[in-house]
C-alpha cells in the first residue's frame, strides 16, 4: 500500500499543474541574470567616456558581478534549501531590481564596481533557486531534461541576447538604461512568481554555517582575483598573497564541509569522476562562450565601426545555436552517450575559437556569424547535459546546493572567460606604438583610444586608431587561440571523466 501511495504521489508530482508556466517564470529570471553578465559589453565605450575608468577598472567593472556571484552561489543555494527556494528567489529578484538603479546612476568607476558587486550578491540568490525549483517541479526525467534544456538555453542565449538588448537601448538612451530595464522584468517575476511557483525546501536542513559562507566567499574571490591579475600583469606579491589566501580559504572550506553533520555542500561528490567532469565541462563551456562574446562586442563596435544595435544583432547566432542545442541535447545524450555529447560540444567550441585566430580588422561577417553559431550550439549541448548530471546527483532535498555547484561553475567560467581571455587581449593591446602626443589613457583600452582620438588632429587620430585597432585584433587572435587550446583539451578530459555516465530514464525516488 505504501508503495502504491508513493507511486501515486510521485505521479501527481510529475504532472504538477502549471509546471510549464512556472518554468517560464524561472527562465525569465535566469535570462535576466545572464543578460546582465554581457549587456555591459556594448555599453563599455559609452561608460568609458563618462566615467573614464583605467584598463584595470574596466575589467573589474566587467567581471566584479560574476566574481561575487561565483563566491556566494554555494552559500545562497544552501540558504534556499533552508528557508525555501521560492522565498529566496523572490527576495533576490526584489533586491536585483533595486540595486540595478545604483548601477544605472553610478558616478565614478569605483562606485560602478561596487554597484556591480552588489548586483552580484542579488544575482547569487536567483540562479541556484531557479535550477533547484526545476528539480522539484519536474520529477519525470525526460520532462526534467527538456526543462533543463530550456533553462540552459536561456542561460546561454542570455549572454548573446544581452548585446541585442543593450544595442536597442543604447540607440535611444544613455548607458544606464541597460540596468533600468531590470526593474519591470523583476517586478513581473515577483508578481507572477508569488502565484505560480511552489515552495520547496529541505525538511531537515541543519544550521546555515556562517564560517563556511565566509570561507567560500574569500576563497573564490581570492583565487579568481589572483588568476585575473596574474594573466594581466604577471605574478606580483599582492597577486601571490591573494591566491594563497584564496587557496587557504577554499582548503578550510572543504575541511569544514567534511566535518559538519549537515554541510553547505557535500564535497564527497567530487570523488565521483563523472560529477567532477560535469562541473569542469560546465566551467570551460561558459569560459569559451563568455570570453568570445566579451571581446567580440568591442571588436564589432570599436574595430568595425558597427552601431550598438548592429553589433548586438551580429551576435544573435550564438543565441540561436544555444537554444537549438538545449532542446535536442537530452535526446542526443540518451541516443548516443553523455560523454559523446559533452565532448563534442566542447570540441566544436574549441574548433570555432581556433578559426578566430585568423581574424583581422576587415574579417567578413560570414566567418564571425558561423563562429558564433557553432560556439552557441556547442555550449548548449554541453551545458544542458552537464547541468542534468550535477542536479540529479543528490536527493531533491539538497537540490539548491547541487544547483549552486552547477551555477558556481557557470559564473566562475564567465568570470574567468572575461579575466583570462580579456587579460590576454589587454596585455597584447597595451604595447602598440601610437603617434606623438598619444595619451596614456589610449593604452589602457581600445575604448580609451577611441575617446582620445576624438580630441586629436585628424591625421594623428587616424594613426592612433589604426595602431590601436591592429594591436587589439592581434590580442583577440591570441586570446582565441588560448581559448581554443583550453576547450580542445577539456573535450579530451571530459571523454575520459564522463565514461559510463547516463541521463536517468526513470523517476528518481528519495
Amino acid at each position: 500500500m505504501t508503495s502504491v501511495l508513493r507511486s501515486g504521489e510521485q505521479d501527481s508530482t510529475q504532472r504538477r499543474p502549471g509546471r510549464w508556466l512556472a518554468l517560464g517564470v524561472l527562465v525569465l529570471a535566469v535570462l535576466l541574470v545572464a543578460v546582465d553578465a554581457t549587456v555591459l559589453g556594448l555599453a563599455t565605450p559609452y561608460l568609458s567616456e563618462d566615467l573614464q575608468p583605467s584598463g584595470t577598472q574596466l575589467l573589474w567593472i566587467g567581471d566584479a558581478y560574476s566574481f561575487v556571484i561565483a563566491g556566494l552561489l554555494i552559500s545562497m543555494g544552501s540558504l534556499g534549501d533552508r528557508i525555501g527556494r521560492k522565498r529566496l528567489l523572490l527576495i533576490g529578484a526584489t533586491a536585483f531590481g533595486l540595486v540595478s538603479v545604483l548601477n544605472a546612476y553610478a558616478q565614478t568607476p569605483e562606485m560602478m564596481i561596487a554597484a556591480r558587486a552588489l548586483l552580484g550578491v542579488a544575482g547569487a540568490t536567483l540562479m541556484p533557486s531557479t535550477l533547484a525549483l526545476i528539480r522539484n517541479l519536474f520529477q519525470d526525467p525526460r520532462e526534467r531534461t527538456l526543462a533543463i534544456g530550456i533553462w540552459s538555453a536561456a542561460a546561454s542565449a542570455g549572454m548573446a541576447v544581452g548585446p541585442i538588448v543593450g544595442g536597442l537601448l543604447l540607440e535611444h538612451f544613455w548607458w544606464g538604461s541597460v540596468f533600468l530595464i531590470n526593474l519591470p522584468v523583476m517586478a513581473l517575476l515577483v508578481v507572477v512568481g508569488i502565484k505560480m511557483l511552489p515552495e520547496s525546501r529541505n525538511p531537515s536542513p541543519g544550521p546555515w554555517d556562517l564560517p563556511s559562507v565566509l570561507l567560500s566567499l574569500v576563497g573564490m574571490v581570492g583565487v579568481v582575483y589572483a588568476i585575473k591579475e596574474a594573466a594581466a600583469d604577471g605574478f606580483t606579491w599582492p597577486t601571490l598573497a591573494a591566491g594563497l589566501l584564496g587557496g587557504a580559504a577554499l582548503y578550510g572550506f572543504v575541511r569544514r564541509q567534511r566535518r559538519l553533520p549537515v554541510p553547505l555542500v557535500d564535497v564527497r561528490l567530487f570523488r565521483n569522476g563523472g560529477f567532477s567532469g560535469a562541473v569542469l565541462a560546465n566551467l570551460l563551456t561558459i569560459l569559451g562562450l563568455s570570453g568570445l562574446l566579451f571581446f567580440l562586442s568591442q571588436y564589432l563596435q570599436l574595430v568595425q565601426d558597427r552601431r550598438p544595435i548592429e553589433a548586438g544583432i551580429a551576435e544573435l547566432p550564438a543565441a540561436v545555436g544555444a537554444v537549438v542545442a538545449g532542446l535536442v541535447a537530452g535526446a542526443a545524450a540518451r541516443r548516443f552517450s553523455v560523454r559523446a555529447v559533452v565532448s563534442s560540444g566542447l570540441a566544436v567550441i574549441g574548433l570555432a575559437l581556433a578559426a578566430l585566430t585568423t581574424i583581422s580588422q576587415s574579417t567578413g561577417y560570414p566567418l564571425l556569424g558561423a563562429t558564433l553559431l557553432i560556439v552557441g550550439f556547442g555550449a548548449g549541448l554541453s551545458f544542458t547535459v552537464t547541468s542534468d548530471i550535477i542536479l540529479t546527483a543528490v536527493p531533491k532535498e539538497q537540490a539548491g546546493a547541487a544547483s549552486a555547484v552547477s551555477e558556481t561553475a557557470y559564473e566562475l567560467g564567465t568570470a574567468l572567460g572575461i579575466a583570462l581571455l580579456g587579460s590576454v587581449v589587454t596585455n597584447i593591446y597595451q604595447d602598440f606604438t601610437g603617434p606623438a602626443g598619444t595619451p596614456q589613457a589610449a593604452h589602457e583600452s581600445l575604448a580609451g583610444a577611441v575617446v582620445a582620438a576624438a580630441r586629436m588632429p585628424a591625421d594623428a587620430a587616424a594613426a592612433l586608431l589604426r595602431a590601436a585597432r591592429e594591436s587589439f585584433v592581434g590580442g583577440v587572435a591570441l586570446a582565441a587561440g588560448v581559448g581554443a587550446a583550453l576547450l580542445l583539451v577539456a573535450a579530451v578530459v571530459a571523454w575520459f571523466l564522463l565514461r559510463g555516465q547516463k541521463l536517468s530514464s526513470e523517476p528518481v525516488q528519495h
